[in-house]
């Protein structure tokens, strides 16, 4: 018994963190390798260019890098093709140490776990540059958030944000993003960003 209340408040205080409105970020090359002219286009799968969810996720994330000086060029060839993943899964909650390096950041168990009748699920989006000519990545940016709602289309605003807030992102190569809604916009404001000790 005494272990089992042990075991649920690990759990809990695991999820506690998780609670707020944040992302953590990830990146896996260097800043300065985006020296280019900020033109692009997009990388789609077959099974992207079939989702109606897809279009407006790319709207999104088409507006946001706007911001960032990038054009999406359909009339001339891009300087950088980008290529976009998207995943939603039920999240690994547990206790024990986790290899942030990798990109894969956050607690890791062998069972997804759902307290008080709601399942956890785990965000991710990940934007890689491609130089056109060369195809050589030089830009990866990962972000990931965890809630208790499935649709993906909910998370990738925050995700969205969080990935471009400092494009690119320079040393160090971890990141909490904190965010609040914003009642006027689609996506949410920033409150802070700072780095993530490890």
């Amino acid at each position: 018994m005494k272990a089992t209340l042990v075991c649920t408040a690990l759990a809990a205080a695991t999820l506690a963190g998780c609670t707020g409105m944040h992302a953590d970020v990830h990146t896996a090359t260097p800043a300065a390798a985006l020296a280019g002219e900020r033109t692009y286009t997009f990388a789609r799968l077959p099974m992207q260019e079939a989702r109606v969810d897809h279009a407006q996720f790319e709207t999104v994330l088409r507006d946001e890098l706007t911001k960032q000086g990038f054009a999406d060029t359909a009339e001339r060839p891009a300087h950088y093709v980008l290529s976009v993943g998207c995943e939603t899964r039920p999240a690994q909650i547990g206790v024990g140490a986790s290899d942030c390096a990798s990109g894969n950041c956050g607690p890791q168990t062998d069972a997804s776990v759902s307290l008080f009748g709601a399942r956890v699920y785990r965000h991710t989006l990940t934007l890689r540059f491609f130089e056109r000519v060369s195809g050589r990545e030089v830009y990866k940016v990962s972000a990931a958030s965890t809630d208790r709602d499935a649709d993906p289309l909910h998370a990738t605003p925050a995700l969205i944000r969080s990935a471009l807030v400092q494009f690119p992102f320079d040393a160090p190569t971890d990141w909490r993003v904190k965010l609040r809604p914003n009642p006027e916009g689609s996506l949410p404001d920033v409150v802070s960003v700072t780095p993530l000790q490890r």
